[in-house]
């Protein structure tokens, strides 16, 4: 039987991949197994939608999570399933790289699409030119590897009363790679691909001290304040932790309000899956437009205050 393999350095995009996982089983008639980092997650993995959970041994405190690549090319090697879709977050990027080598197989690397052909043949999809085209993968060899970016896809819905079978994995052998030292990156702020609203700060505003617009307009929304490129690598008026592109954050907030954006396909791509998009600008060719749900041509200055001022009286704040 054919089988769909994922594997996620997290539990919240291992539910993703779940949910694409399941799709594309229903399709190929395949069961889908997922790798849990702690038997603890078995279950859930189960109820969300796996026919199997391979549980991964603990890691000794000095070994990194690469030190799980042989150990899953191995069992990958002895299985070779149809599908392996491997969580594409910086540290599975490489995981997925080093496994695609050890199988001798193909990867497509920033996924953002999957679909199965008439001969139930994988076609994978991603982004190319900042966004402007889409590139179709197929592989010939097997497994078919995609390692695909958190948020692509919606977490699976899980279903009571599913089972699934649950095998421990062998323990892993002491890796060469020795971690000396993890120093935490000091975070300037909270984690905007995380926020439901997002207000995004573009070179529309003159001035940093006119930030503070976009931001009275977060706080009466309840979201909070990104840019674009510009803003935080050139004028460095916001962090780069904020700043949305191709390069940048990629965010999913149910309501994007973009704040003299120009909205170029740079970064279009790292807010195009927002649910509503809203966009301020006095330039009525602005590229924002042809992204956005709504529009507001006019001057920043003018219309965010009015905005807001509405926004407190509907909300009665």
């Amino acid at each position: 039987m054919a089988e769909i393999w994922i594997f996620a350095e997290s539990r919240e995009q291992t539910l993703e991949l779940l949910n694409a996982g399941r799709s594309l089983a229903g399709e190929l008639g395949a069961q889908v197994v997922a790798f849990a980092l702690e038997s603890g997650l078995a279950q859930e993995y189960a109820s969300h939608g796996a026919d199997e959970v391979l549980v991964l041994p603990p890691l000794a405190g000095d070994q990194p999570l690469e030190a799980y690549v042989p150990v899953i090319a191995e069992e990958a090697g002895r299985v070779r399933p149809d599908i392996f879709l491997i969580g594409g977050a910086q540290r599975g990027k490489e995981m997925a790289a080093r496994i695609a080598a050890r199988l001798d197989t193909g990867l497509c690397s920033g996924c953002t699409g999957l679909r199965l052909d008439e001969n139930k043949q994988l076609v994978m999809e991603r982004m190319l030119f900042g966004g402007a085209a889409v590139q179709t993968v197929v592989c010939a060899a097997r497994p078919q590897m995609a390692a695909v970016p958190p948020r692509t896809f919606e977490p699976a819905v899980p279903q009571a009363g599913r089972e699934a079978k649950v095998r421990e994995l062998p323990p892993v052998s002491v890796s060469p790679v020795t971690v000396v030292k993890r120093t935490p990156k000091v975070r300037e702020t909270v984690d905007i691909t995380e926020a439901k609203v997002v207000v995004c700060v573009g070179r529309g505003v003159e001035k940093k001290e006119d930030i503070g617009l976009a931001e009275e307009l977060a706080r009466v929304l309840g979201g909070e304040v990104g840019c674009s490129r510009p803003v935080a690598e050139e004028l460095q008026w916001l962090p780069e932790d904020v700043y949305i592109g191709i390069s940048g954050k990629k965010v999913k907030p149910e309501l994007y309000v973009g704040v003299g954006v120009a909205g170029q396909i740079q970064h279009v791509t790292g807010m195009r899956d927002s649910k509503v998009v809203l966009a301020i600008n006095r330039d009525e060719n602005a590229p924002i437009f042809d992204a956005a749900d709504y529009g507001i041509v006019g001057d920043l200055y003018d219309a965010v205050p009015k905005l807001v001022k509405e926004l407190k009286n509907a909300l009665k704040i």
